[in-house]
């Protein structure tokens, strides 16, 4: 199975303003200055790899640097490294317990590596220290459901939707929690609503054109993939896509929510 097709299937990234920076005094010499602004919110634009390799010298560079910390938690989920982003964003909340953008991290790597129990207290506390904000009511829902939880699940996706109903994210969550409980219909629905908001991302035009593919829509499917791919990786994931078309949709959504790194 091919790496781009592990990416689909995790929790979407949920966008976090940047923190402020505190650069440490250096111990016997000059600190050289953080990266500049216009730089950061440039490298933020990269790969996911480029940007752990730049957040990773901030934070060497500058220890206390809550941005990097949090910046580079996030890159490394992407690249499925979700303990070692728990390790980061757990170290850096020990000097900002109420660092919601870092609680909400936090928990997100926890679910990316498959133990969303040791994550939903601090997605709890991110959600309790700001009831109003959609991003925590999303993760929470993907947390419990993880955990078996679906009655949790819907309550918190219900006041996520009530909050923001046309969010993206949040509705391509949702969605994949449909296509794990064989409900490819309802995931196709919720991934087409969610791909026509303006802020949807590539990974909600790729998630959907999984959906298609896993329902037998391969021509959809084919050219979403290839319109949002190079040719290689879209041809791994039409290749993985149509040795299971065949396959019960209960058992697809099962494969797929295995795939989260």
């Amino acid at each position: 199975m091919s790496r781009s097709l592990a990416v689909l299937a995790t929790v979407l990234a949920l966008a976090a303003p940047a923190a402020a920076q505190t650069p440490p005094a250096a111990a016997g010499g000059a600190v050289s200055a953080p990266a500049s602004p216009e730089r950061r919110a440039e490298i933020e634009r990269a790969d996911a790899l480029t940007r752990s390799v730049f957040w990773r010298a901030e934070l060497a560079a500058h220890p206390s640097d809550a941005e990097a910390a949090l910046r580079l938690a996030n890159a490394l989920i992407e690249l499925g490294q979700g303990e070692q982003a728990a390790t980061i964003a757990q170290a850096a909340l020990a000097a900002r317990p109420m660092d919601r953008d870092l609680l909400m991290t936090l928990g997100r790597a926890h679910i990316a590596r498959g133990e969303a129990f040791f994550g939903i207290a601090a997605l709890e506390q991110a959600r309790d220290l700001q009831p109003g904000d959609w991003r925590a009511w999303s993760l929470l829902g993907v947390a419990y459901q993880q955990v078996r939880r679906p009655a949790d699940a819907e309550a918190a996706w219900a006041e996520g939707l009530r909050l923001a109903p046309e969010q993206p994210a949040l509705l391509a969550n949702i969605a994949m929690a449909r296509l794990t409980a064989g409900d490819a219909a309802a995931a196709e629905t919720l991934l087409r609503r969610a791909a026509a908001q303006p802020g949807a991302g590539l990974k909600v035009q790729q998630n959907l054109a999984l959906v298609l593919g896993l329902q037998g829509k391969s021509t959809e499917a084919e050219a979403l993939l290839r319109r949002n791919l190079p040719p290689d990786q879209a041809d791994a994931n039409l290749a993985w896509l149509q040795a299971r078309a065949a396959a019960p949709l209960a058992a697809a959504g099962r494969t797929w929510d295995s795939l989260r790194p």
